[in-house]
């Protein structure tokens, strides 16, 4: 395995055996969950093994957390509270940009770690991953002053204004599949907004969440930000059921969303919750060139596995383009490397976990059994040789008239794309607004009125046009329907989802003193 930089890693315990120059050259590497500035085991002593998905060997272990350890996190939580929340912004907002400048000086360190625990290739997603860590801790940083109320003018006589408050402790819960970035989302903004904090990071993926909460710790009073590691319904289920809570932010599965919701509707807490997608990419027959192909491998997130929720995985095309658009499709997605996360080399890595990989494989086997599909490229992955080593998957592509099949309608979280013809834009947009889901869409034509047209007729909380790229920090970001409520990434997200408003009426019109 490439060498990791023991530097920083070694959060408490031991961190592997250490090499020459003070690296881990096969490390295996022990955590502890941070909880009241303390790094501690769980209370049951369990833990739970974090495997290299793209050599199927174990990579480190963190605590099994459970119900126990949550208490002990919220409670370290509330104790911190209300100190933290009367630190003026401006300084809690420092405090995010001194967490911004370590991150940004171990951004490759964190980049290898997110690519040693995700299977997500080093240069094409992990070094972008621990650069937007660093840059949403200082863009939340410097919105620390824009923390503020206003007045309203109800007449000479009153003095009616606003305050923006700190909601109190928020219990968050990131997936897998970004989680570096997804737990910044999570951390910078909330305590920046004066709240503490309880994050549960994935199991399959919390080392590199654990990194962040080291960097973090060493510039906040303890208890502000605190990290469990653990299963699903051990850990994150009691998180979202704790009394103490004041507001959940989750992002992952729509199932999984829905039950927070009902934990949350018991409590009457506000929820953030970005959920799953199964996003459409309309192509119009004026953009059948190179840069809208390359757009399209984009928007589908090819070299992430397609492990996202707003992966581009319904291609609508154009029939009068159909063919041709595809061939150029299947080509330049050809030309991509799969193979080893940490070489510099690769295009895309492997997909998380045996059980993902299973459910992937299983939608293939289901596209391969289907006469009205056509398979383009891809299929099932080869059982020998390098891939079969760990969880690799072929980027897959089927055509078919159909959108109401399996494969065009539910999330498949792989590399799995559904190419459809259309000849009328009416249909088009029917077809891809024919989902529970609603969080990204990509639109695709030269002509700017037409495809902006299309842009306000999609059903989706976020539409690119003519680019397939990722989020940017500044917009509001976030799904309608089915994929989620809230919005994240901007000041109005901070804003609205981890801060109350407080209206304060003065009578400026009291009668004059009895004598």
């Amino acid at each position: 395995m490439t060498t990791l930089h023991r530097e920083g890693l070694s959060l408490d315990g031991d961190a592997g055996r250490p090499g020459a120059a003070g690296t881990v050259p096969s490390g295996y590497f022990r955590r502890k969950m941070l909880i009241g500035g303390e790094w501690l085991d769980a209370a049951s002593a369990q833990t739970l093994v974090v495997e290299n998905p793209a050599r199927k060997q174990a990579l480190g272990e963190v605590p099994r957390g459970g119900t126990d350890d949550v208490d002990l996190a919220v409670a370290a939580a509330g104790a911190a509270g209300a100190a933290w929340a009367r630190i003026p912004p401006r300084d809690r907002g420092r405090a995010c940009l001194a967490i911004a400048e370590v991150l940004e000086h171990r951004q490759e360190e964190l980049a290898r770690l997110i690519a040693s625990e995700t299977g997500n290739a080093l240069r094409t997603q992990a070094r972008g991953e621990a650069k937007w860590v660093a840059d949403v801790f200082r863009y939340f940083g410097g919105l620390a002053g824009e923390l503020k109320g206003i007045t309203v003018p109800l007449g000479e006589a009153m003095l009616s204004y606003t305050r923006r408050e700190p909601i109190g402790i928020v219990g968050a819960i990131v997936p897998w599949n970004a989680p570096a970035q997804l737990a910044s989302l999570k951390i910078a903004p909330a305590i920046c907004a004066g709240n503490t904090l309880v994050l549960k990071a994935a199991e399959d993926a919390p080392l590199a969440v654990l990194m962040i909460a080291e960097i973090c710790q060493a510039h906040l009073p303890p208890g502000v930000v605190n990290v469990l590691t653990g299963y699903g319904a051990e850990c994150g289920a009691p998180l979202a059921a704790h009394p103490q809570i004041r507001k959940l932010s989750f992002t992952g599965s729509t199932a999984v969303g829905k039950a927070i919701m009902r934990a949350a509707a018991d409590r009457v807490v506000p929820v953030s919750l970005e959920l799953g997608g199964k996003s459409p990419s309309i192509v119009f027959p004026d953009a059948d060139e190179d840069w809208a192909v390359e757009g399209v491998i984009a928007a589908m997130r090819f070299t992430r596995q397609s492990q996202s929720c707003t992966a581009g995985s319904r291609l609508f095309l154009h029939a009068d383009i159909f063919e041709p658009f595809l061939d150029k499709l299947v080509t330049k997605l050809k030309a991509l490397k799969i193979g080893d996360p940490l070489d510099d080399a690769t295009d895309i890595g492997s997909i998380i976990n045996e059980r993902q990989f299973t459910k992937v494989c299983g939608y293939i086997e289901d596209g391969l059994r289907r006469r009205e599909a056509r398979l383009l490229t891809g299929g099932l992955p080869p059982r020998e040789g390098p891939l079969a080593m760990g969880y690799f998957a072929i980027p897959t592509i089927f055509a078919d008239a159909s959108n109401d099949w399996r494969l065009a309608r539910e999330e498949i979280f792989g590399p799995v794309l559904i190419a459809i013809p259309w000849r009328d834009e009416a249909e088009a947009v029917r077809m891809a607004n024919a989902s529970h889901y609603g969080l990204a869409a990509y639109v695709w034509s030269r002509d700017i009125g037409q495809a902006l047209r299309t842009a306000h007729a999609v059903e989706a909380g976020w539409v690119q046009v003519n680019q397939g790229g990722g989020q940017l920090l500044g917009q509001p970001y976030g799904g309608v329907k089915e994929s989620g409520i809230g919005r994240e990434m901007s000041l109005e997200g901070m804003l609205d989802s981890f801060t109350e408003t407080k209206t304060i009426n003065v009578n400026m019109a009291l009668p004059p003193p009895l004598h």
